[in-house]
């Protein structure tokens, strides 16, 4: 049972987020531009600004996700290409000292399955793996109820694994339908939804790409549950099929059998995932 009171900010390139999380409700949010400086201050300014416009004195701890690389331990920012100003900046230190509570940062895509695990599908389950699909691939593992980063925040970078002649995340995110058909996710998307059967090819190919990375992650991790999330999960119902049909294949089939696939359908995801690295740290 959730009962704690929690501020989750996801950090965008373009816009921050903040949510008052209750329990697992979404109980207020904020919204603003995030600055487009090279100066960290200012940056930092809008990030406080996000939180103190939703604090309570009931928070017990404010959770941060970033499109980049952290030290997790230190929560300083490493590398982030949206936001790079922010790179060196010891968000931890600099939040708790205005705070005075807990902070925790981490990867958007790990903050992701943390969200799942806690909100979402993965409430069930101890041994998951996430994948994202937007304009590049995420990826999140839990292994035994903890989320795994490993030590420098590496761990879920599957976009970068070989496959084909590039890699998972140029088959596996919009990027496959940018440079591959010279189109859109959506585009595609709606075009299927018409009964276009040339779209509905492009995403049954797109669906087969994201099997062969299933059927790697599950040959490494052996999860209970996969939880694909991500703007392009909304085509779920033309991907799914595929998926399976690649999974068919699969040398140890009784693991497939007993697999579990999700598309998340959580609005909140981003922030209720940055959230939920207060549980992950406390339990």
């Amino acid at each position: 049972m959730l009962n704690n009171t929690i501020i989750g900010v996801d950090l965008g390139g373009t816009k921050i987020h903040s949510a008052l999380v209750s329990g697992e409700k979404v109980v207020k949010e904020y919204k603003l531009p995030t600055p487009q400086t090279d100066k960290q201050s200012e940056v930092m300014d809008a990030i406080k600004s996000a939180i103190k416009n939703i604090f309570t004195k009931d928070v017990e701890g404010i959770g941060i996700g970033i499109p980049g690389v952290v030290d997790v331990e230190r929560g300083v920012v490493n590398n982030t290409q949206n936001i790079p100003s922010l790179s060196g900046a010891n968000i931890k230190e600099i939040l708790e000292k205005k705070f005075e509570i807990p902070v925790f940062i981490n990867n958007d895509a790990n903050c992701f399955v943390v969200g799942e695990k806690y909100f979402g599908h993965g409430k069930d389950y101890d041994n998951i793996v996430s994948l994202t699909l937007g304009t590049g691939l995420g990826g999140g593992v839990i292994i035994n109820g903890k989320l795994y980063s490993g030590k420098n925040c590496g761990a879920g970078e599957f976009c970068s694994i070989k496959y084909k002649d590039k890699d998972y995340e140029s088959y596996c995110s919009s990027q496959y339908f940018k440079n591959i058909h010279n189109t859109t996710g959506l585009e595609v998307y709606n075009s299927a939804n018409a009964g276009d059967k040339k779209a509905i090819e492009i995403l049954d190919d797109f669906g087969k790409n994201i099997g062969e990375a299933i059927y790697t992650l599950v040959l490494t991790y052996d999860p209970e549950i996969v939880i694909i999330g991500g703007s392009i999960s909304k085509s779920s119902k033309f991907l799914i099929s595929p998926i399976m049909d690649v999974l068919k294949s699969f040398p140890n089939q009784h693991i497939i059998d007993n697999l579990k696939i999700e598309f998340s359908s959580e609005p909140n995801a981003a922030v209720l995932g940055a959230a939920a690295l207060f549980y992950d740290n406390k339990n």
